[in-house]
């Protein structure tokens, strides 16, 4: 199992000073190979005898100019502009499989300062990690799990740094699920989670709590004098907002998935166009604030370790329009959203909206493990690319 820890750093001065120049290498390095890769791919599709841009070719033209043209870079580990012509072939790689957008050029003060070292260019001690060119940097705790170490990214969020440090484990940090049998959780905007259960969580909603005080910074940034000492302290006051906004909507949400993932077996919950929500100008905020992604990817790879399973129903599957009553089943064919409770004409079952999309997950989710085990007793296949041990596989953290 690869899994990654996050710690935060404690650098002195001289310590950060060195990080935000390594990061400020490795962006570099990314914008360089970025507009080399575009000017080498125009000259390849004028000329085909020319050759075609990778990374690998990048990293040795880059590695045969830096000790002329960029000197400062040597001031840095290595690792930092390597890697990060790396991670753009990954980029390009992303875009060509179909999985991401074309790489864009990173900005200062837009993008997330980091930059990242492989595993023979740093090690831990105790609460220490030694990075090149620096020495020991103290950690805020000790690496949490044991196993090979792959590699490390440093990062800064607002005026912190931390090291996300890979780990290839064999251990289990998490217990079994206890096997409380199937869920259903249908997510909102009223309520983060709604469970067939028939609990209702609310969610920290802290972008919503603290939009007085983020308006209130943001006004005060923008009469700030561009260059000045105000202005940059102005910025940090906001970037700490910014991350403890984010910090709070983490932990509701690493605590519901938590519970979700310890309690319960199999969990069944909706595939949600986010993007297409976030469109509506009228619960774009709503729907940003309650962080629904990063609900569904928190969940299936605390699934994948418990050996739980996450049922994954259709975009399409109408778990709010259909009669969730045993034996019924009726489908209504119009609910506007604001009808928070709605009787079905057929059977005169009173629903709570959320409450009945949950349930309808929630026998979703059971019908389709069954029916994918009693395929699996007929083929008696069990391959590696067969069924939902195949999804747990691929959910796993990476």
């Amino acid at each position: 199992m690869i899994i990654s820890h996050k710690i935060r750093l404690d650098p002195n001065n001289k310590q950060a000073t060195y990080l935000a120049k390594a990061a400020g290498t490795a962006r570099f390095a990314y914008n360089w190979g970025l507009a080399e890769w575009q000017t080498q791919y125009a000259a390849w599709k004028d000329d085909n005898t020319q050759p075609k841009p990778n990374q690998m070719s990048l990293r040795r033209q880059l590695n045969a100019i830096k000790r002329e043209q960029f000197p400062w870079m040597l001031e840095v580990t290595k690792n930092a502009p390597q890697m990060a012509i790396i991670q753009l072939g990954q980029a390009f790689n992303n875009f060509f499989a179909g999985r991401a957008q074309y790489p864009q050029f990173k900005k200062k003060g837009k993008s997330r300062d980091s930059f990242s070292l492989t595993n023979d260019q740093f090690s831990l001690d105790a609460s220490r990690i030694r990075i090149p060119n620096l020495g020991l940097v103290r950690m805020r705790e000790t690496l949490r799990f044991s196993g090979k170490i792959l590699s490390a990214t440093i990062s800064r969020t607002a005026d912190q740094w931390f090291a996300s440090i890979t780990v290839d484990t064999d251990q289990n940090h998490l217990p079994p699920a206890e096997n409380q049998g199937t869920v259903g959780v249908d997510l909102g905007v009223s309520a983060l989670a709604t469970l067939s259960t028939g609990e209702k969580v609310t969610g920290a909603k802290p972008h919503k709590a603290l939009l007085s005080r983020l308006k209130r910074l943001s006004r005060s940034l923008s009469r700030k004098v561009k260059g000045s000492a105000n202005r940059h302290k102005a910025k940090q006051k906001l970037a700490r907002l910014h991350a403890k906004i984010a910090n709070i909507r983490q932990d509701s949400l690493h605590q519901l998935t938590t519970d979700l993932t310890r309690r319960f077996h199999t969990i069944g919950i909706e595939d949600l166009n986010v993007s297409g929500m976030v469109k509506n100008r009228h619960l774009s905020r709503a729907i940003s604030d309650m962080g629904f992604f990063e609900f569904r990817r928190q969940l299936e790879y605390k699934a994948g370790i418990r050996g739980s399973v996450v049922v994954v129903a259709d975009r399409f599957f109408a778990s709010s329009k259909t009669c969730s009553a045993s034996g019924c089943g009726h489908k209504v064919d119009k609910l506007l959203l604001s009808v928070r409770e709605w009787i079905c004409p057929v059977c005169g079952a009173v629903h709570d909206r959320d409450v009945n999309a949950a349930k309808n997950l929630q026998e979703y989710a059971s019908a389709t493990l069954s029916n994918h085990a009693v395929s699996s007793t007929v083929s008696a296949c069990g391959g590696e690319g067969s069924g939902l041990g195949a999804s747990r596989r691929r959910n796993q953290p990476q």
